[in-house]
């Protein structure tokens, strides 16, 4: 029996169709670039690459074209289920869970956390829903690998009530490209499993780096949401907190839109001035573009000092592992 793997992230849906049994990859493949002029379905069978192009669509329109395309590979029928990357689930859920419309309510009041993903989650969950009626659905949380963080990693230095009342802590997110990436790393190093020292760095649109000792998360960059951490395609990483206050102060606007610039208009886009697309970047670059330099250089720097800093917690590092759009072609 097949399953549908779906994760719909920000300016991407990724999908595969596989046989966990044998185990067996029946094709796979991405919606990318959602949203622009240049977005395309592309996918792969036995290792054989085809693309199409869906130019403009945004995540609704890409998912059926990614159901359509199922349908013509005669893998639609017979799916045994559906399994969700959901980026938010907050402290609720610690591993995956079947989708209910109680697991729903809870993804939904992640939402401000979790802005620029969890309403993609959701909407991917529905359309899935609507497609494959009476199927089983799973939601695998990005959270949920965190959950092994210690109280000293997760905890900030603010009001501790903020933790209590309001869940003001470190959550972190990519878990489940965390995890899958730090065990395939063990046999690829050829590291014993009871003790290591990883960093995993999964750099794509987002972008976060992990801590992993003896198969546990123990840090993460991302924080509440996944604003915190190193420079990405829009969202900026960490900056001062007081930048809010100043920037819409300045322009007469509410912080709200300001918080939004950071995470929509910010990082690679925001400092390039072209796009939130590495390829886009690296090719300005090298063709003289100052600002697009910049970006990349920015970049590079602040994912250099947050893999350095991650070595403390780990107080070793065995092997660093690369990961994600930018992880694996860059």
């Amino acid at each position: 029996m097949n399953v549908l793997v779906l994760n719909c992230g920000s300016s991407s849906a990724t999908f595969a169709v596989i046989d966990p049994a044998v185990p067996r990859e029946h094709v796979s493949g991405i919606a990318q670039r959602l949203g622009q002029p240049e977005a395309s379905l592309d996918w792969k069978i036995d290792g054989v690459k085809q693309s199409r192009t869906i130019a403009g669509a945004g995540h609704d329109a890409a998912l059926r074209e990614v159901v359509a395309l199922l349908r013509e590979l005669g893998l639609a029928d017979g799916l045994l289920g559906v399994g969700h990357r959901v980026v938010h689930g907050g402290a609720k859920f610690s591993g995956s869970m079947a989708i209910t419309p109680e697991v729903l309510a809870k993804v939904e009041e992640c939402i401000p956390l979790g802005p620029l993903h969890n309403p993609s989650n959701l909407l991917g969950i529905r359309i899935a829903q609507e497609l494959f009626p009476g199927k089983l659905q799973v939601a695998v949380f990005d959270t949920a690998f965190h959950q092994t963080m210690p109280p000293v990693a997760f905890t900030y230095p603010v009001p501790y009530e903020w933790l209590d009342a309001h869940g003001v802590r470190r959550y972190g997110f990519h878990g489940t490209s965390h995890r899958f990436v730090a065990r395939q790393a063990l046999s690829l190093a050829g590291l014993p499993e009871a003790d290591h020292a990883l960093v995993t760095a999964h750099l794509g649109n987002g972008c976060s780096c992990t801590a992993v000792r003896n198969g546990h998360s123990v840090d993460t960059t991302m924080g509440l949401t996944p604003l915190e951490g190193v420079m990405m395609g829009t969202r900026s990483g960490s900056v001062d907190p007081a930048i809010i206050g100043h920037v819409a102060g300045a322009l007469g606007q509410p912080e709200k839109k300001i918080l939004d610039a950071l995470n929509k208009q910010s990082g690679l886009l925001g400092v390039s001035g072209l796009s939130n697309d590495m390829r886009t970047v690296e090719e300005a670059a090298s063709n003289g573009h100052v600002r697009a330099r910049l970006a990349l250089d920015i970049f590079c720097y602040v994912l250099a000092k947050a893999i350095a800093a991650l070595v403390v917690p780990l107080g070793r590092l065995d092997a660093l592992v690369f990961t994600g759009g930018i992880g694996e072609n860059s």
